[in-house]
């Protein structure tokens, strides 16, 4: 059944890329400052970040200046986080065409998850500036974020999967949905490095499957070194089977979509 589903999927590959396309001139349409709005979120929120956690809370930063340090995992947080909460609408937000016609579902997830990709691209431009101005060499070790980047696609579209098809019957998900989102971050060494995490909760803390690539991602890029395996492989693991089981429920669900929205 699933392998069934994912050469179906296959075959509208090309739908996928018309839905992405759509979704990034939707985006970006009538806006006056356009793609710049890519690098405004994640900016503000490392700016506040960097006055409250930096100069006045104190907060370590391993050896890195504190800007760059949050850039680095703010970037990344910010695509999962606008993944998340334009997947979970998406069935609801194409409800017409649902209705319509017949088209694998998860291809409007793809679709969100592709889109949120060229914002991030978007926005490594302005942390290429940072890296530059604070001096920060880049080694090979930066390789390692392609891999993680594929595992956070992966958890992003297992997600994505799950709470548009709970979105579709409840539509509190979408209210609570930056509740969430928020409560994630500050559960994830986003703004504040893994070395402050106390050790007795840190076999817990370590369960959070983006924990160990939002890590990583800091270790590749700021410190020319590889990530924790140890703490990836338990976070690919659980990666996969939150995949394999989100996508299920997915399959089973979209079918009465259309009769439910």
């Amino acid at each position: 059944m699933m392998l069934e589903a994912l050469r179906d999927t296959w075959r509208h590959r090309d739908l996928i890329a018309s839905f992405a396309m759509r979704d990034i001139k939707a985006r970006y349409k009538q806006t006056a400052l356009g793609a710049a709005w890519a690098v405004l979120q994640p900016l503000s929120m490392m700016l506040v970040f960097t006055a409250v956690f930096s100069l006045f809370a104190r907060i370590p930063s391993d050896g890195i200046p504190y800007p760059v340090f949050a850039y680095s995992s703010l970037l990344f947080w910010t695509f999962f986080a606008n993944v998340l909460s334009g997947g979970t609408v998406a069935m609801v937000a194409n409800s017409p065409l649902i209705r319509k016609i017949y088209f694998p579902r998860e291809t409007l997830l793809i679709a969100v998850i592709i889109a949120g990709a060229l914002d991030l691209s978007i926005a490594s431009m302005l942390f290429a500036v940072l890296l530059a101005y604070y001096k920060i060499t880049l080694t090979l070790a930066v390789l390692w974020v392609i891999p993680l980047l594929m595992l956070q696609m992966l958890f992003s579209l297992a997600i994505v999967s799950l709470f548009s098809a709970l979105h579709v019957n409840f539509r509190d998900m979408g209210h609570g949905l930056p509740l969430l989102s928020q409560l994630w971050m500050f559960a994830t060494p986003v703004v504040y490095p893994l070395s402050v995490v106390p050790k007795w909760i840190l076999p817990i803390y370590m369960l959070n499957p983006m924990t160990p690539i939002i890590d990583g991602y800091r270790r590749a890029i700021l410190h020319g070194t590889p990530p924790d395996f140890g703490a990836l492989s338990v976070s690919a693991i659980l990666i996969f089977v939150c995949c394999g089981v989100a996508l299920t429920v997915f399959k089973r669900a979209e079918g009465t979509f259309a009769d439910v929205i």
